[in-house]
């Protein structure tokens, strides 16, 4: 793999997601999509992707699409990469914001953040991968599971490297630093 040529330099969209009825979000640490961060060539496989992530610490990977219910892990932020397609995916609940994510397109989840697919071409697929391979629970928005998500998610350390560039990037302008235009 050629990272020079796979990882570009990426166009950063972030959103802080306030608390959002039985989703608890991330008011914290905002949302952080980059825009074409990834440039997959045709003869790639979803393995560049789980090889970027790797290399930067985010591991137990999967391959597939997003849920189509709202849902979070309370337990580990994750990070997704699209592999093909696109979609509309909506984060923070029912009221949230609705982002359209691209083939490249890097998706950067903070803990407690609630995220659902509203809509996606047939062929879309993502990898998904976690800060040191975090086992990520499930959890749906229930009042009864409130309590103790907010004492898991207030647990969570912040990721050692940004998953796309590593030891620098987007995640430590914004996450560490709080330097990050929030829309």
């Amino acid at each position: 793999m050629d990272k020079e040529k796979l990882i570009q330099e990426a166009y950063l969209v972030s959103h802080k997601i306030e608390e959002n009825g039985n989703f608890p979000n991330n008011p914290n640490f905002p949302l952080m999509i980059y825009k074409g961060a990834l440039l997959i060539h045709p003869d790639d496989t979803a393995d560049v992707i789980k090889k970027v992530f790797a290399k930067n610490g985010y591991t137990n990977a999967w391959v597939d699409g997003i849920f189509d219910y709202q849902h979070y892990h309370s337990n580990t932020h994750e990070v997704m990469g699209v592999f093909c397609g696109k979609a509309d995916v909506q984060f923070g609940g029912e009221h949230g914001v609705c982002i359209e994510l691209d083939k490249g397109d890097v998706v950067v989840i903070p803990v407690g953040v609630a995220h659902m697919k509203l809509n996606s071409t047939e062929d879309f697929t993502v990898v998904g991968a976690y800060p040191n391979g975090a086992e990520y629970n499930m959890k749906y928005g229930k009042p009864e599971e409130r309590p103790e998500a907010d004492e898991d998610i207030a647990k969570v350390k912040n990721p050692d490297n940004d998953p796309v560039y590593g030891t620098k990037g987007h995640l430590f302008e914004c996450w560490y630093n709080q330097n990050c235009a929030n829309v």
